[in-house]
């Protein structure tokens, strides 16, 4: 029987021959994005409670009483650090993910970023045991880290490989709608802690929303344990064709490639910096946190629906151009979206924030799930998605604390953070000039350097 065609590229898939075959791989690519969705959501609501956490009440319970910025940038260290250990995590869980399989390794990261989670939540106070409060809070937000390093490129490679040709950027991009859903129910969560009487938000309210994320690991653990190896890697595990060593393979035939995703991973630095230190300036400058949650709660609401309208059009159009002129509107809206928080000007913020989280950077975040996976071989893919994205991640993390030395405490000074941001985009810009387009490219091709990289 002849081969199914690729409606969308002109290329068929020779792996689906029967109505039989396509409907198994349409079911495959679900359950795979659906598990990716649900890791995503896990992953995020951690990210966004514990950054919450970081710009609202970390700052005045780990820490001892002084200067509140020399505590709001202790807190925000302890937001960072977790993104040192991402690239320990990408190397680790990369090698597992293509040596051992997708499946396990990502049931693995899922069940330690839960448990580190539920676990900060239960952590004495300053008060409580001094100096030993801040250290439990970096162990733990360590461990979150190690599993974050692996958990979004793992899932992005599985279900990129499980799905039929042609949608390979729309099934992958339900991570990234997972993402926007975890930040929107960490939002939620924590409105009624924001709206708390401050005594009772630092003694116990703070430790809900952490203790909160039990119900969505439960749920996902559930999901992602049914899943299947993907066939491409299997076909590889069969004919013992992996590699004893990914993480130094890699490096050795996919240089470019691995650069290419590394400045293009800058492109996170939008989100987490608004996210993170955008929720503390505007704090700063007047404007109240229920209201920048809000604003975070619609922005993210729209990206869950947007994320996967701009993975379709990148399946008919390619990756590029969808991608670059995400990146271009982000790094420009950026500066609007600041100077609407330092006046206080709560329409326009949550016009801009809105137009850059569920527009721009929809376009931009819903895309490199598949195309930074499809610039890697199979046997690599893995290692080489999860530790070129931890570049810009690792540099993400510590925007907020470097945003809040050169912001400094004064509304005014918006215009560091603004750069911080911009300047991100355009790192992320090169690389995405400089990467070739994958979206024709048949699945077995991907990585090679005869037909699959050009």
């Amino acid at each position: 029987m002849s081969s199914i065609p690729d409606r969308s590229s002109g290329i068929v898939d020779p792996d689906i021959t029967t109505p039989q075959e396509q409907a198994n791989r349409l079911r495959r690519a679900k359950k795979a994005a659906l598990a990716a969705f649900l890791g995503g959501a896990l992953e995020y609501y951690d990210f966004f409670v514990y950054a919450t956490a970081a710009s609202l009440v970390f700052s005045k319970i780990f820490f001892p009483a002084g200067d509140p910025v020399v505590a709001q940038i202790s807190s925000f260290a302890t937001f960072g650090v977790a993104y040192i250990a991402r690239p320990f995590g990408a190397v680790v869980f990369g090698h597992l993910g293509d040596r051992i399989g997708r499946k396990n390794t990502l049931v693995l990261t899922l069940v330690l970023m839960g448990a580190a989670t539920f676990l900060i939540g239960a952590l004495p106070d300053f008060r409580a045991v001094g100096y030993l409060a801040p250290v439990l809070l970096v162990v733990l937000r360590l461990l979150q880290g190690l599993s974050a390093g692996a958990e979004t490129a793992g899932a992005s490679a599985l279900t990129m490989e499980e799905s039929p040709v042609g949608r390979r950027a729309f099934f992958p991009s339900f991570s990234m709608s997972g993402i926007s859903t975890g930040i929107v129910l960490a939002s939620l969560v924590f409105l009624p802690v924001a709206a708390m009487s401050e005594a009772d938000r630092l003694a116990w309210g703070w430790r809900i929303p952490f203790w909160s994320s039990i119900v969505v690991l439960i749920v996902a653990y559930l999901v992602r344990r049914t899943l299947e190896e993907p066939i491409v890697f299997e076909e590889k595990a069969q004919h013992h064709d992996l590699v004893k060593l990914p993480f130094l393979e890699m490096f050795k035939t996919h240089p470019a490639q691995f650069f290419q995703v590394a400045l293009m991973s800058f492109e996170t630095v939008t989100n987490t910096f608004m996210q993170s230190f955008g929720l503390a300036y505007a704090v700063s400058v007047g404007i109240p946190a229920s209201t920048m949650l809000w604003v975070s709660v619609l922005g993210n609401v729209i990206a869950i629906a947007t994320q996967p309208l701009s993975a379709y059009f990148a399946d008919r159009f390619g990756r590029k151009p969808i991608f670059i002129a995400g990146i271009i509107g982000s790094g420009a809206l950026i500066f609007i979206y600041f100077s609407a928080i330092s006046t206080a000007n709560i329409p326009l913020v949550f016009i801009v924030s809105t137009l850059i989280t569920a527009g721009t950077y929809a376009m931009s975040n819903a895309i490199y799930p598949a195309w930074f996976a499809e610039l890697f071989n199979v046997r690599v893919r893995y290692s080489g998605m999860a530790i070129g994205l931890q570049i810009g991640i690792l540099c993400a993390g510590f925007t907020p604390l470097l945003g809040t030395a050169l912001v400094g405490g004064t509304p005014s000074n918006w215009g560091p953070a603004a750069w911080i941001v911009a300047g991100s985009t355009i790192l992320a810009l090169i690389g995405a000039v400089w990467a070739r387009e994958t979206f024709r490219t048949p699945i077995h091709e991907l990585g090679n350097k005869v037909r699959g990289s050009k």
